[in-house]
């Protein structure tokens, strides 16, 4: 069985990050590796929350790893929340060279950065992705990798195109630029470099938004690619998963920070 190192913060309400990633890679049947970044009750939307960083206990827990002579078939990064974290990310990728590296570059979205980002560590998330295999930004991520201005009108196919290119020119060699707002879909880009292949999955978009959905594209993108399956199968089915949890999700009057009922749709993931 495969092993995901899974690095990520873990909430204890609120369906994003390791919640998410656990769940979804066993169902895929990974084994899933938590590699905490810090703890919280909840998770930081909500009005009220604890916070504890676990960046000084990083370096010894993977250093324990190191120590059991364990191997990651994968290594799976979501949000970062210091330059400190990115480098004992950066390390932990080094230390494990065959490993298949999936980057998600949590940085912001709308055209804004998270507050909690600074451009030093914007410039290091840049490094990180540099690593990577595969990478999943948005389009205000991907807009920052490539030193462009957030468009304020919706850009065509082609240039879309040219900006996973231009990702992908950093270093992975697959990329999918997620949550594109197009009329009255949303879309997400999938750019093959290995293949010179690029493919588009469109959903109509309900103006629905809940945190962590991004979380479980990524974790299901993952899972699929480490099973052999190829990026625009893996776009198609996380694309679907997600629309469908949402769709769910949206009949009930649910708080946006508790995610999507994703659980619903788990047994969707046992077959593959």
């Amino acid at each position: 069985m495969k092993k995901v190192a899974a690095i990520n913060d873990l909430s204890g309400v609120g369906r994003c990050s390791l919640t998410v990633a656990i769940p979804i890679l066993s169902a895929l049947k990974l084994q899933c590796c938590p590699f905490p970044t810090a703890i919280l009750s909840s998770q930081t939307g909500y009005p009220e929350y604890t916070f504890l960083d676990f960046t000084n206990h990083m370096s010894d827990y993977s250093k324990v790893w190191r120590n059991l002579g364990l191997n990651f078939d994968c290594i799976y990064s979501g949000f970062l929340g210091s330059e400190n974290q990115i480098d004992i990310v950066c390390n932990f990728i080094h230390r494990n060279s065959n490993a298949f590296i999936v980057v998600d570059p949590v940085m912001g979205d709308g055209g804004v950065i998270y507050p909690v980002f600074n451009r030093n560590m914007c410039i290091k998330i840049k490094e990180l992705v540099k690593l990577s295999n595969l990478t999943t930004p948005n389009l205000t991520e991907a807009c920052f990798l490539t030193n462009r201005d957030y468009p304020m009108e919706e850009l065509s196919e082609s240039e879309l195109i040219d900006i996973a290119k231009e990702v992908s020119s950093l270093g992975p060699s697959k990329v999918v630029i997620t949550g594109i707002i197009k009329g009255e879909n949303i879309l997400n880009l999938g750019y093959d470099r290995d293949l010179d292949r690029f493919f588009f999955t469109s959903v109509k978009y309900n103006d629905c938004s809940y945190s962590g959905t991004g979380d479980i594209f990524a974790s299901i993108l993952c899972g699929l690619l480490n099973k052999g399956y190829d990026l625009e199968f893996s776009t198609n089915e996380a694309t679907k998963f997600i629309y469908k949890s949402i769709n769910y999700t949206s009949n009930f009057n649910t708080d946006r920070n508790d995610g999507v009922m994703f659980e619903q749709f788990l047994n969707d993931l046992i077959y593959f």
